[in-house]
């Protein structure tokens, strides 16, 4: 059914308990890929001993890379693109499966939703660490209870593989991978996705722990999108993908009124002064 990828940065009890949660939480016989970053604590060993399809590297490539590198090799039109600290709740690949059903086109971009303790789409403590995880309070959260959202790019997320390869992927110049996922949006907006769709019973319990993306550096994420497309990550989420609002239905162009101009105003302003401040910086 689904190719599922999932790059790992010596984070072996979180996916551990991901990869459990695949497997018993999945109705339909997907292909799982994990790309292992370093795997010294024990990692690579695991994913061998599970007979688990991956890829190896030695150095932490961040996450565009190993995305890309992994669709290269996965053997479904349909890609899921998932970290390793994600628990998936029973029924995940189900919803997706109906979303799908009642598509008329390859050009999507279907998301899951993320419960966290706190900053998620549906806040639940349900544990900080798979060790004191509680799987169970999971069930607290009724069937249909949760809106299908708009705009929202927070994984897991669901794309076909030849809308992926149109779009060229993830950019690897966002290492080590904060702001790549709304650069590709903003990719596939350009070849003409409309439909950017997060899953209300496509769920995933988020820890929020230390990936391959994070690193010990600023981010440069926002400003790498800033110039590169010459407006800024919040204003394509509010104005283009109308993030977080309920869904209604495909997107179409904003609409340029006075709220748009103002703030297109403000990120041509940043836009300058951050091409000013870079070129001072040279």
């Amino acid at each position: 059914m689904f190719s599922i990828i999932i790059p790992t940065y010596n984070n072996l009890n979180y996916l551990k308990l991901c990869i459990k949660s695949i497997i018993e939480n999945s109705k339909y016989d997907n292909e799982l890929i994990v790309y292992i970053q370093n795997g010294s604590d024990g990692t690579f060993d695991f994913i061998k001993s599970k007979k688990i399809k991956y890829i190896y590297s030695e150095n932490n490539k961040g996450l565009c890379v190993a995305y890309n590198e992994c669709v290269k090799i996965a053997k479904n039109k349909l890609l899921v693109t998932a970290h390793d600290d994600m628990y998936f709740c029973n029924g995940w690949d189900e919803a997706f499966k109906y979303e799908l059903d009642k598509l008329v086109t390859d050009k999507f971009y279907l998301s899951g939703t993320m419960i966290q303790k706190k900053g998620g789409h549906y806040d639940l403590d349900c544990g900080d660490t798979p060790e004191n995880f509680v799987s169970d309070k999971l069930n607290l959260i009724k069937k249909n209870s949760i809106n299908n959202l708009q705009g929202s790019h927070w994984m897991p997320t669901l794309i076909n593989k030849k809308t992926w390869e149109e779009a060229g992927g993830f950019s690897e110049e966002f290492y080590p991978g904060l702001g790549s996922d709304p650069d590709l949006n903003m990719k596939l907006w350009q070849i003409g996705v409309r439909i950017f769709k997060s899953i209300g019973n496509c769920r995933v319990y988020h820890f929020s722990s230390v990936t391959s993306r994070k690193e010990k550096k600023t981010n440069y994420g926002s400003k790498i999108f800033l110039l590169k497309w010459k407006i800024s990550v919040k204003f394509f989420k509010k104005h283009y993908l109308k993030t977080n609002k309920h869904y209604d239905g495909p997107l179409s162009m904003p609409v340029k009124n006075t709220f748009y101009y103002i703030d297109l105003i403000k990120c041509k302003l940043s836009y300058v002064y951050l091409l000013i401040t870079n070129i001072f910086r040279k």
